[in-house]
């Protein structure tokens, strides 16, 4: 098993340290070449991990269209690599950005920095008590497929969502010492290495 962490900018050193925390191998893709290396000259992705961390989804999307990335990750997630996108990965994902997750994401639905908050909630796969750090958070605004399923919600909005093998969140569970999250992340990667 590999997972891969979209090192373009934001904060994607924290989700390498708990993919590593856990004992998984990790590799940063900053580049086509990088992206090639993660594929291994292979189709078959079912024993890989991508994680679209935070940051500023306006210049990640920029950064993935100048530097040739988009095409390749959107046609991967879309054959059925297993995604985890926090903050800003939640917003790529989604409609209008690479589009593979059946939902309208609303930016900084939660106001600028001075905005930001930390929580404790449900996480529908993960558990209760789950930290939640939420930073110039989005949240889902509306789920455009039955195939998009909440799995976490916070005031009533919903910031969380599950369509096949990706996970969206709006919080930073990479911020947080509880690795529940990334732990179920994985698991999505091990059950498509076993359907392989």
């Amino acid at each position: 098993m590999k997972v891969a962490i979209l090192a373009l900018q934001g904060a994607f050193t924290e989700h390498e340290q708990r993919m590593q925390e856990l004992g998984i191998e990790t590799c940063q893709i900053r580049n086509l070449k990088d992206w090639h290396d993660f594929c291994g000259g292979t189709d078959s992705l079912q024993d890989r991990g991508l994680i679209l961390p935070g940051g500023e989804s306006t210049v990640q999307m920029r950064l993935l269209r100048s530097l040739g990335l988009f095409a390749p990750l959107k046609e991967a997630i879309e054959g059925g690599l297993a995604v985890m996108g926090t903050c800003a990965g939640m917003i790529l994902l989604s409609e209008g950005y690479l589009g593979t997750m059946h939902m309208s994401v609303r930016r900084n639905a939660y106001g600028r920095q001075l905005g930001s908050f930390h929580t404790l909630g449900t996480v529908d796969g993960v558990g209760d008590e789950v930290p939640m750090t939420f930073i110039r958070a989005p949240y889902v605004e509306k789920l455009l497929s039955p195939r998009c399923k909440a799995v976490a919600r916070v005031d009533g909005n919903v910031t969380a969502t599950l369509e096949g093998r990706q996970l969206a969140l709006a919080f930073h569970p990479e911020l947080d010492e509880d690795r529940r999250v990334h732990e179920f992340f994985l698991s999505l990667v091990i059950g498509g290495a076993r359907k392989a």
